[in-house]
């Protein structure tokens, strides 16, 4: 019990702090949780994209094990809660929300500050991390947005609208930037360069206080029968596939270590942003996100302490 405390204490408490800031200063301030969602939607996201994968220096043979492992992971997960959704007959757009909470956990507000917390000063760690964050990024993003116009009927559309996601064009050019880079010594001016770090480093804070205010706005969710069970698939289902999937996949290690944090968090901010934009039942999905980023507090303190 001493060490579930301290491991809350240390690690998950420094970030539900700034999520209690949010929720104090929305009201205080008349922060509007939409705009804040929004700005990190659609700019803070893809300027931090761009920003580390342009950067990145991984083994590639190493970092198409990770991505695999955890992309499968995510894939299974979508798969489980289309399947529960099915088994409970639930209609079209329920089906949909359920298979968003389920595939896209909380691996940058939630998923990158945890591990630098749990592995203070470990520059490999947060490397990990931040591969995961952006192979879970990439597949959570096609799955989410592509679930959130299906229930509509037209796979065109869904197809069209995965490539207007704006975290998605951030990466070619971000890609590119890296293999210039690495190959031609290529940087960006700093004109360039430091607006965009500036904008990514805002990203984590920013998303952690709309969360607040978002929790503040739609005040604490009263827990029902598809609110339980899509956040158990989503914090339950997400690590024990991670665990199992480890091995077959010869991860180890620090690897195993964040590929199994990074799948065991609660539905992400960017759920809920999705839901709006795609008016798929957003009051449910916001409450969801809202409701399993609470019950986390739980189950995350568990998976740390096991790891």
């Amino acid at each position: 019990m001493q060490e579930l405390i301290t491991t809350f204490a240390n690690v998950l408490a420094p970030v539900f702090l700034l999520v209690l800031l949010g929720y104090l200063a929305g009201p205080w301030l008349s922060l509007d949780s939409r705009t804040l969602s929004r700005f990190s939607y659609y700019i803070l996201t893809p300027a931090f994209i761009f920003d580390i994968m342009s950067k990145a220096r991984v083994d590639p043979g190493l970092a198409v094990r990770m991505t695999s492992y955890i992309m499968l992971i995510h894939v299974l997960c979508a798969a489980l809660g289309l399947i529960v959704a099915r088994l409970l007959r639930r209609p079209p757009q329920m089906v949909a929300a359920y298979v968003l909470i389920a595939v896209f956990g909380n691996v940058g507000n939630f998923g990158l500050p945890i591990v630098r917390f749990r592995f203070p000063g470990d520059a490999a760690a947060l490397a990990t991390a931040t591969i995961y964050f952006l192979a879970i990024m990439i597949i959570a993003f096609i799955i989410c947005v592509a679930a959130a116009n299906w229930h509509r009927g037209g796979s065109i559309r869904a197809v069209v609208a995965v490539f207007k996601t704006p975290a998605l064009l951030a990466v070619p050019p971000a890609l590119l930037m890296n293999w210039a880079n690495l190959d031609y010594g290529v940087s960006l001016p700093p004109i360039i360069s430091r607006p965009i770090e500036l904008l990514a480093a805002a990203m984590i804070p920013t998303m952690v206080v709309a969360l607040g205010c978002q929790l503040a706005g739609a005040g604490i969710p009263r827990p029902n029968m598809d609110m339980l069970i899509a956040s158990a698939v989503r914090l339950l289902g997400g690590p024990l596939l991670a665990f199992g999937l480890a091995a077959p996949f010869g991860l180890a290690g620090i690897e195993r270590s964040v590929g199994i944090l990074q799948a065991s968090m609660p539905a992400a901010v960017l759920v809920s942003i999705i839901a709006v934009e795609n008016d798929l039942l957003p009051e449910f999905v916001i409450a969801t996100v809202l409701f399993s980023t609470l019950a986390s507090v739980v189950t995350l303190t568990i998976v740390l302490t096991l790891l």
